[in-house]
């Protein structure tokens, strides 16, 4: 068979088609729906799996993230982004959710980075300088994410999660 048809379509197809071209023009149309390929018009989503599962991460995100400063969906949502796991398991996107954050919690590092994340995310967004929690200190009382504060709101996110909410 040659390399412009596909496997298992017999002469006969091909012969047929050749026949229908023959007496019709060329059209910038025909040339789109030649690229977007077969199944394009069949209910086929134009987004990307990582783009949809994406999409449903950050749904999710913006209904049941709580708070008023409204930075940790979106931080959340990068952290999520970068992750490997959201590239191996496009189809389970809230399970990688619930995975990521059981990373974040899991190193008292990544959290403080997070949290460092979305004070300048909050500062950013709000045009104010961003209060930062320093070891050994008492959060500022305006922090709107103190280390502490971001814990339980992840730690209700996995509940959340676990509970199929």
């Amino acid at each position: 068979m040659g390399a412009d048809q596909p496997e298992g379509r017999s002469q006969a197809d091909a012969e047929l088609e050749r026949e229908i071209r023959e007496g019709r023009k060329f059209t910038l149309a025909e040339a789109i729906g030649r690229l977007a390929g077969p199944g394009a018009l069949k209910g086929v989503s134009p987004a990307t799996g990582k783009q949809q599962a994406e999409a449903e991460i950050e749904s999710y995100l913006e209904r049941h993230v709580t708070g008023a400063a409204g930075a940790l969906p979106n931080v959340l949502l990068r952290y999520v982004k970068e992750s490997d796991l959201l590239v191996n398991n496009l189809d389970q996107p809230l399970v990688v959710l619930a995975s990521c954050l059981e990373r974040i919690l899991d190193s008292e590092y990544r959290l403080r980075e997070l949290v460092r994340e979305a004070d300048v995310e909050w500062g950013r967004v709000y045009g104010e300088r961003p209060h930062f929690e320093r070891e050994g200190c008492l959060p500022h009382p305006d922090d709107p994410y103190t280390v502490d504060s971001v814990r339980a709101a992840l730690n209700q996110l996995i509940e959340k999660l676990s509970a199929g909410a």
